[in-house]
């Protein structure tokens, strides 16, 4: 492993300019991103990426889920790969950064770094890639992490193609409507895999540190809940009478909050969407849908929640009501790898950076990897701590400093011998 990476930088001005250029794809008025999974404006985003891999030399590869995988082979033909990488696709309404950033970050400095390793005649033991995984965000298609969950071997290529959105829409269909209905084999010789990414909270900004080296994740368990009643007049109906299947929800999401309420917060709960059937003002709730998520770095405080939730859903169900409990993410606490970490960490102190280690309490493509291939991450801070909405910013040196700190890994990384 060479340490001789003192002279070398990444662009600030290529960094700015392909950030601004795919933020321009799904742009909204209030200055963030309404780029859904295999919409046409993701299928826009993917084209500039396509484009960008064909610029710079890489060889490209698209999954049967649509995960796009650009290679460079600046370590010979055969040579194990060094990934990079995250997501394009945005929540509703999302920010500009959530994503986005790790996909051109990669980019910047997967190119960055071949040109040095050329214009030092070095040759690495590890090529270098770059990936766009499909549907991290799981805002149109279940689950989340979907194009990465694929490639990890936990969800199958069918259930992943057959799910669909809201209108009946599935992602294969909308994924060949876009031109991304690859069939190419993922790359298997993947030797390790760093994700950049911004925070999405405030540790960092309150910290005053640049760079989280992320050593794990939290424990997540996510739930559709539904309740299911009898649709009648709101006028006519007695109150005796009714059948309110929004009754039991209301209830529900006031006992959620609760839970995190008796942990002074350390449990972090929330109902993020409501689907209510007919939804009309004067029909009372026939049917309701609640979609509630549970997240702690503590099992067995999280595993306390999650019994009591379904005990409540449970309890709820009388009086005429129905009740329906489904978990669709399960995602136990998991630590990333400590090599991966330490290499990340020491990048960060040479390129000067402060530097604090941390967890995330996100989800992200980086966990489900995790499962096959020795991963980590790199977070930047996030202005405020806020995500997922128009108004979300990383300043461009918290961006740089990201981007330089994932060059200087990847560079320490592959001119190690392989492992």
């Amino acid at each position: 492993m060479t340490d001789d990476l003192s002279n070398f930088t990444v662009s600030p001005e290529l960094l700015e300019r392909l950030m601004n250029e795919v933020s321009s794809f799904g742009a909204t008025a209030g200055g963030g991103l309404h780029r859904l999974t295999a919409s046409v404006d993701d299928g826009k985003a993917r084209s500039w990426l396509s484009a960008q891999f064909e610029k710079y030399g890489f060889r490209r590869y698209t999954d049967s889920v649509g995960n796009m995988y650009g290679i460079l082979e600046c370590g010979g033909v055969d040579a194990p790969v060094l990934f990079t990488g995250s997501h394009l696709d945005s929540q509703p309404y999302g920010g500009r950064y959530d994503g986005a950033f790790g996909v051109i970050a990669a980019l910047v400095a997967v190119q960055s770094l071949s040109q040095w390793f050329k214009g030092k005649n070095i040759r690495p033991q590890y090529n270098l890639g770059v990936v766009n995984w499909t549907n991290e965000e799981g805002a149109r298609f279940a689950p989340s992490l979907l194009g990465s969950k694929v490639f990890a071997g936990t969800l199958s290529q069918r259930e992943a193609l057959a799910s669909e959105d809201s209108d009946g829409v599935s992602l294969g269909d909308a994924l060949k409507e876009i031109g991304f209905a690859g069939s190419d084999a993922p790359p298997d010789n993947v030797a390790g895999y760093i994700e950049a990414h911004i925070e999405q909270g405030p540790a960092l900004e309150q910290a005053g540190k640049t760079i989280g080296v992320v050593e794990g994740n939290w424990g997540t368990a996510k739930y559709q809940i539904v309740f299911e009643g009898k649709a009648s007049h709101t006028g006519p109906t007695p109150m005796s009478k009714r059948i309110d299947a929004l009754l039991p929800a209301a209830k529900l999401i006031s006992f959620l909050r609760q839970l995190s309420d008796e942990t002074n917060g350390e449990l972090l709960t929330s109902v993020g969407r409501l689907d209510i059937e007919p939804n009309s003002t004067n029909v009372v709730a026939g049917k309701v849908k609640l979609y509630a998520e549970l997240r702690d770095i503590d099992k067995d405080r999280l595993e306390k929640a999650r019994s009591r939730l379904e005990k409540e859903v449970k309890s709820l169900a009388q009086d005429g009501i129905r009740s329906e409990f489904k978990c669709v993410v399960d995602r136990p606490a998991g630590q990333f790898d400590p090599k991966l970490t330490k290499v990340i960490e020491d990048a960060s102190t040479s390129c000067g950076y402060s530097n604090m280690r941390m967890h995330t309490i996100a989800g992200h493509d980086a966990i489900a990897v995790s499962q096959v291939v020795p991963s980590a991450m790199i977070f930047v801070p996030s202005a405020d701590g806020l995500s997922h909405n128009e108004s979300e910013y990383t300043a461009p040196e918290h961006l740089l400093a990201g981007t330089s700190v994932l060059a200087r890994s990847l560079g320490l990384l592959a001119t190690a011998p392989p492992s």
